[in-house]
């Protein structure tokens, strides 16, 4: 399947699943109203689509990427709802759209990041799966999303501000921030499918160097974009005086390191027996995107 149409087939149905897992909890009208605001923002939803793909190519059950895919989903909304706060990045576009505290205020918006954290890791308990297989998740979700992920990412990130880091520290910081939830992404899809330790070590590879490319891209997009693409405020790394691959490398060196691990992640591919047209696919789009 090309990968438009695969998006076209499977972001419908990832959102339909995410939308209804937290229409019916049981929660405040305005607490959900909040979380749903920014699950519905739009996105590009890489991250559940990269669930999905993985099951596609070991031909596994599609279902189950969707829900896993919603929970990783509702990981990386609650860290940009967090993200936009005043105390962290003081942002008041998201998507094209005021950020969540900009509507719902700095409380509100707060918790609903906390809830969709916290469900996430209860719709995983809750998966009809081997309890094995749901434990595995929640842990790999758990480092992905935490202090030796995410989180950890985001700290190594603001102690960054204000000087210059050099390669290791700033591949440091984006090996944690942003890969470690396109890691589980792609590792979680290997799991749910029984994937071999040889199979699964080739696709984190992947997964290590997609998450690199995704970020640099990013970079080069906080220079060469506007705010209309990007749907937030473009210049503000520059302006914030922020460590970034062009600052260290040049545009056109971050240019040639994006294209580096382009290449390495498409490698990676090669130790796997199947046809993994999507995945290579989905490399060149993780490269070649706009915003």
């Amino acid at each position: 399947m090309q990968l438009t149409t695969f998006i076209e087939t499977h972001t419908p149905a990832i959102e339909k699943e995410m939308f209804r897992l937290v229409e019916e909890i049981q929660a405040p009208a305005a607490l959900k109203d909040s979380m749903l605001y920014s699950l519905k923002a739009g996105g590009k939803r890489v991250r559940p689509l990269f669930v999905a793909a993985v099951c596609d190519y070991f031909q596994s059950d599609v279902a189950q990427a969707y829900t896993v895919g919603a929970c990783v989903e509702m990981i990386h909304t609650y860290s940009l709802i967090h993200d936009d706060l005043p105390c962290m990045d003081d942002d008041d576009l998201r998507r094209g759209k005021p950020t969540n505290h900009v509507v719902y205020g700095e409380a509100l918006a707060t918790l609903a990041g906390d809830a969709l954290n916290t469900l996430s890791f209860g719709i995983l308990a809750r998966m009809p799966i081997a309890a094995e297989v749901k434990i595995e998740l929640i842990h790999l979700l758990s480092v992905a999303a935490g202090a030796e992920g995410m989180v950890g990412g985001q700290v190594l990130d603001m102690d960054g501000e204000k000087r210059q880091l050099n390669l290791q520290e700033l591949e440091q910081v984006h090996v944690n921030k942003t890969g470690a939830l396109l890691r589980f992404s792609i590792e979680s899809g290997a799991v749910l499918a029984g994937a071999t330790a040889e199979e699964r070590a080739a696709l984190v590879d992947y997964a290590h160097h997609i998450g690199l490319a995704f970020q640099i891209q990013d970079d080069i997009l906080d220079i060469e974009g506007t705010s209309e693409q990007l749907g937030k405020t473009a210049g503000k790394d520059v302006a914030s005086e922020k460590s970034t691959y062009p600052a260290l490398l040049t545009l056109e060196g971050a240019k040639e390191k994006l294209n580096e691990h382009f290449e390495l992640a498409t490698a990676a591919l090669d130790r796997l027996a199947g046809d993994s047209t999507l995945l290579r696919e989905f490399a060149n789009y993780i490269v070649k995107r706009n915003k």
